[in-house]
């Protein structure tokens, strides 16, 4: 399982939100090996008055929060962080200091999916990859 929030200005957010999703999307494909259905990314727009960060950062900032079962390794974690990154500059033409990831691992028991504890699950994935 991978949930993952993305904050930003709106001005700046909101005109590439799909592609954006698109290229998280495709990238925990590659990295994560999830499954393509798997998409669960929720934004956040907010309005200048709602979003203070340092000086050194411009109106392009971005904060993506990835959520996920613990047990990927930490080689595959920095993957996926560059990778990202490299999208977002990339394809957005946004500095790397204005993007920051955070990837937050919890046990599968503390996750209550379709019902049920996440390790009571029967995945369709890996997870230790």
């Amino acid at each position: 399982m991978v949930q993952i929030k993305i904050y930003g200005l709106a001005d700046q957010l909101n005109p590439i939100k799909a592609k954006l999703s698109n290229i998280l999307h495709k990238s925990l494909i590659e990295v994560l090996q999830i499954q393509p259905e798997k998409r669960f990314h929720r934004f956040f727009p907010l309005n200048k008055t709602d979003f203070y960060y340092p000086n050194d950062r411009t109106e392009n900032y971005l904060i993506i929060e990835i959520s996920m079962f613990e047990g990927r390794s930490v080689d595959t974690k920095k993957k996926l962080i560059r990778l990202l990154i490299q999208e977002i500059n990339g394809n957005f033409n946004i500095p790397i200091n204005d993007i920051e990831i955070t990837i937050f691992e919890t046990p599968k028991y503390n996750w209550g999916i379709r019902g049920l504890p996440g390790d009571e699950l029967t995945l369709n994935y890996k997870i230790e990859v």
